[in-house]
This record gives C-alpha cells, sequence and structure tokens, in this order.
C-alpha cells in the first residue's frame, strides 16, 4: 500500500469516528427549525413552521421550553403529544388506523403493477391476432381506391 493510500484510509477513520461521536454526542442537541418542522398546528391544520395563530404561537413557545431542557427529540414529540394530542405530529405514528397510511399506497401501486403485468400481455396478444386475421365485415380495397387512399396519405407524409 502507498503511503497516499494509508493517509486516506486514515482521514477517512478519523472523520467518521469523529462523525460517529458528534453524533452520538448531539442526541439531545435538537435544533429548534428541525424540529418545529415535524410537527402541526392542531387548531390550523397546518404544519407549525408556515402558520402564526395564537395556538401555533403557544405550541411554539411549548417547544422552544422543551428544547431548552435539552431534552431528546423523542422525548420532545412525547411531551407535545401528552399535551396536545397525537393530531401535533407531522407524521401519525406508524400504529393502528394510521398504519393504512404507510401501507396502502405502496400495496396499491404494487397492485397496479402486478394487474398491469397480468393484462399487458394478453391485450398485446389479442391486438397482434386482431391484425393477423381479417376483421369481420370489413371488404378488402379494390386497387382503384388503393390508389386513392395512398396519394391521399402521400399529402399528409
Amino acid at each position: 500500500m502507498s503511503l497516499r493510500r494509508i493517509f486516506v484510509v486514515a482521514a477517512l477513520v478519523v472523520t467518521l469516528g469523529a462523525g460517529a461521536s458528534f453524533t452520538s454526542s448531539a442526541g439531545a442537541d435538537v435544533s429548534y427549525y428541525s424540529a418545529v418542522a415535524q410537527f402541526m398546528c392542531v387548531s390550523c391544520h397546518e404544519p407549525l413552521n408556515q402558520v402564526n395563530s395564537p395556538q401555533a404561537i403557544s405550541e411554539k413557545q411549548t417547544l422552544r421550553g422543551l428544547i431548552a431542557k435539552d431534552l431528546s427529540l423523542g422525548e420532545i414529540k412525547s411531551a407535545m403529544v401528552s399535551q396536545y394530542g397525537t393530531q401535533v405530529l407531522g407524521r401519525p405514528p406508524a400504529s393502528g388506523f394510521n398504519l393504512t397510511v404507510y401501507i396502502l399506497p405502496p400495496a396499491v401501486f404494487l397492485g397496479g403493477l402486478a394487474l398491469l403485468g397480468f393484462t399487458l400481455p394478453k391485450w398485446r396478444e389479442r391486438s397482434r391476432r386482431a391484425a393477423a386475421t381479417k376483421l369481420p365485415g370489413a371488404a378488402p380495397l379494390d386497387s382503384d381506391d388503393a390508389r386513392r387512399l395512398d396519394d391521399e396519405l402521400t399529402k399528409f407524409v
């Protein structure tokens, strides 16, 4: 191994080690702006960082107080839920009926893909068979009609 490669690997190890220690010690350091984006105003039903109603101001003050106590984000969320209810959360908890919010859209998408995968080959086969066989009730063109059709089509091409 060259000296340059050893230096790069050592720098990566130091950087990743510092990042890991930073994230582990930063668990209680919650930014107000990152936290306020995860909550909703319970009266406006809008994101808390986008409204300034009296209720939103009250929720923001509560949030600032919880952040000042050096609580983790999980503890802040549980305190806000205990005070305002689950409607304060920007994302509903993945339990009970709220679980459908997380499961239903991907299930519908996958079901649609499966339906397409099942029906598309049948549609293609049916159209190929229809093109290969003579359509019932369609009379073949005589030579004058075929020539006239070709003349008309050349005007548009």
